[in-house]
């Protein structure tokens, strides 16, 4: 399992972002919840910085610990991303203020005598690192961090494939990763078949953490190239979990017991910007070249991409009066339903 979350003696209230491109009321009920804002590999001692919900954040390691905290000096408002870590401390470029692990204000070297005040303190957010990625959130300490079991088993591959960033809405992402009708259009490329286009029946069961789903097709998804491991008239069983508001997994039930994981995890960076995180595990072939799974997860999403940058309107509407449905969409639509009762707006814009 990943670190837990560390121990935080100050309040931390993150103010609304000026240009926010969220509601109000959308931004509220999102910073309640934790997303993946890095891979852990790419943070390392020099500072990067991020952005979550419209909130710009820096992260940095200091002594084997990933620091996840606002990225801004509250003296002059320099981005503290631009600076560098010393000992304990991050230090800002402009005046060399020095902040510590915890937000404190640790040095001011114009002033090395002088008394600091504990105002001088910046927003640090908690953190855990879980499926090889860095969870954060802006507004919750609750760990609220979507399950993908296998992970943890010794018999699965663990496979991390780059992030991937989509100029649209984690909405529209998600709901294009739920969705089973696209198949036969989107990824006939990759692993779908334009001549197996119909969609078998299926139930959408209300859970404690969400949504589950069973569908089951002959949809193949091997790649095009792989179509002769196959057997005859095999049944392919697609399973999703979701965890709103923007994460669901998904099981696919491969020939000769094999399964594989795929966790989507839709980070909003704002609400025309999501950086894709997508860890996976799998039973079988956990010796082949991982680039391999690599190009193959990147072609498909790839796929995806292209209709959720050009989707209007951008955000994922609500209001199921504000588009047609039929009765593939029916994972579709008690997803929205389940993001109008987590108190989102009828025009969701994340």
């Amino acid at each position: 399992m990943g670190e837990g979350i560390g121990s935080y003696k100050k309040k931390r209230v993150t103010p609304f972002p000026k240009e926010c491109t969220f509601s109000k009321k959308d931004w509220d009920v999102l910073t309640g919840y934790w997303f993946p804002v890095a891979a852990v590999e790419e943070v390392a001692e020099k500072p990067i910085g991020i952005k979550l919900l419209d909130v710009h954040l820096v992260l940095y390691r200091v002594d084997r610990k990933i620091i996840v905290a606002r990225d801004l000096c509250l003296h002059r408002g320099v981005p503290l991303s631009m600076g560098w870590v010393d000992g304990d401390d991050i230090v800002c470029p402009y005046h060399g203020f020095r902040y510590g692990p915890e937000g404190d204000c640790t040095g001011i070297p114009a002033h090395p005598g002088a008394k600091i005040s504990p105002r001088l303190c910046i927003n640090i957010y908690p953190t855990v690192e879980r499926y090889g990625l860095v969870w954060t959130s802006i507004a919750s300490d609750e760990e609220d961090i979507p399950e993908l079991p296998a992970w943890e088993d010794e018999g699965y591959l663990n496979i991390l494939p780059p992030s991937i960033d989509i100029a649209g809405s984690a909405g529209r992402q998600m709901e294009g990763f739920l969705d089973v009708s696209h198949f036969a259009w989107v990824h006939s490329e990759s692993f779908a078949d334009r001549n197996n286009q119909i969609v078998p029946s299926y139930k959408v069961d209300k859970t404690e953490y969400g949504l589950h789903v069973e569908y089951l097709s002959s949809v193949s998804n091997y790649g095009k190239g792989m179509k002769h491991l196959e057997p005859a008239n095999f049944e392919w069983l697609r399973v999703f979990d979701i965890f709103p508001p923007l994460a669901a997994r998904l099981t696919v039930h491969f020939p000769y017991d094999g399964k594989l994981h795929i966790l989507n995890c839709a980070s909003p960076v704002s609400a025309r910007k999501t950086r894709m995180f997508s860890p996976m595990a799998r039973n079988f072939d956990v010796d082949a070249p991982i680039e391999d799974t690599y190009e193959f997860n990147l072609q498909i999403f790839n796929e995806d991409r292209a209709m959720v940058e050009n989707q209007k309107p951008e955000e994922l509407p609500l209001d199921l009066q504000a588009e047609a449905h039929i009765a593939a969409d029916k994972t579709s639509i008690a997803y929205r339903k389940l993001l109008r009762e987590l108190g989102l707006g009828s025009n969701y814009t994340s």
